[in-house]
């Protein structure tokens, strides 16, 4: 099923690339794709892809934002983070950023459903408890991303992926995959 969505998903995406491609590199040199180190099933570490949204120099620039971190618990998000793009912040909030990680369903890394997968200095700072996440294979799209994505504090994202994993069948994902879409085009928590 992962790997009909992925290609599905990819030859629908296709013909935007160009476009969005263009706008994201008018506005700010530098690659198009963001490849990010992220932690996925059982540990193992892979690298994410995405629509590049911000400056090329974003990752450097993290510590000295780090008193702006608006997120509880092990993460990081910033609502107005200087370092995105005008086109970044369209490309993010209605998730075509998102679209590269295709490629790492069809590589088997993630899949259509699942856990976001994190950096590995979030989940560094995970309790034992968090770490269930873990067991299945990261996804798209999940319960937090349905839930309110951003707006949803770190002990309920936690709690929602950990829900997922005890209790993950078809018509779970299914009802998941469903909801995604509103979730998308409201963008509910998005930023």
């Amino acid at each position: 099923v992962d790997l009909v969505a992925a290609l599905v998903g990819l030859l629908l995406f296709l013909p935007l690339l160009p476009f969005i491609g263009t706008l994201v590199r008018l506005e700010s040199k530098g690659p198009l794709f963001f490849g990010q180190e992220r932690v996925g099933r059982y540990g193992k570490r892979f690298t994410c892809y995405k629509i590049r949204s911000m400056v090329p120099d974003a990752e450097s620039r993290k510590d000295e934002l780090e008193h702006l971190n608006e997120a509880d618990g092990a993460a990081f998000k910033i609502r107005d983070d200087p370092r995105i793009t005008r086109v970044g912040r369209f490309v993010r909030r209605s998730s075509l950023d998102e679209f590269p990680q295709l490629w790492n369903v069809l590589k088997g890394e993630m899949s259509i459903i699942g856990p976001r997968p994190q950096i590995p200095a979030e989940v560094a700072d995970y309790e034992r408890h968090h770490l269930a996440r873990l067991l299945v294979k990261p996804g798209l799209t999940c319960l937090w991303q349905i839930s309110g994505r951003n707006d949803v504090d770190f002990g309920e994202w936690m709690r929602l992926d950990r829900e997922y994993v005890e209790s993950r069948t078809l018509a779970l994902d299914i009802s998941i995959l469903l909801r995604t879409l509103p979730a998308v085009v409201n963008r509910t928590g998005a930023y």
